[in-house]
């Protein structure tokens, strides 16, 4: 729920430090880092003490969706990502969540570990847009940035697998 409620904090400091340049940029990073970081923290936490619970399972994964989604929107308001690459994220994300809800009543979905290096994928894109490395490496940071998107994009494009 800690990851829920900073995800607004995050979403301002992108927000107020817009300029993609800007040292302050490192501040939206550091806020991100935290966020992410914490969600690997929270499971290693539940697992070693057998803290894992239904609640937590369904919470995680909108944990990662609010976070990654709220980047997203923000990054393609600024300008910094395509309205199309958030459109292709954010539907396969909400599909998966509007299905997690359906089924609930017989099963809780966790994430599977597919969706889990995902979501970890898609940070590290977020990431990269989010930090003002552009403007020290220029063009061949931006082609890393780009390929970072393409494949992010490519991975949420497909529908989970089905044993």
């Amino acid at each position: 729920m800690a990851r829920i409620i900073f995800v607004p904090l995050f979403i301002w400091t992108l927000a107020e430090f817009s300029n993609p340049e800007s040292a302050m940029r490192w501040v939206s990073v550091l806020v991100f880092i935290i966020i992410m970081a914490s969600d690997g923290i929270d499971g290693a936490i539940a697992r070693k003490r057998g803290l894992i619970t239904n609640l937590g399972k369904l919470l995680d994964p909108i944990a990662d969706k609010a976070l990654l989604g709220g980047a997203l929107v923000t990054l393609s308001i600024l300008g910094e990502v395509s309205w199309w690459i958030t459109a292709i994220i954010m539907i396969r994300e909400l599909g998966i969540t509007a299905y997690r809800f359906v089924v609930i009543r017989n099963e809780v979905v966790a994430a599977s570990s597919g969706g889990k290096l995902k979501t970890i994928f898609q940070g590290i894109m977020v990431g990269f847009v989010v930090s003002p490395l552009t403007a020290w490496f220029g063009e061949w940071y931006s082609i890393i940035e780009s390929s970072l998107v393409f494949f992010a994009t490519r991975r949420s494009a497909r529908p989970p697998r089905t044993n």
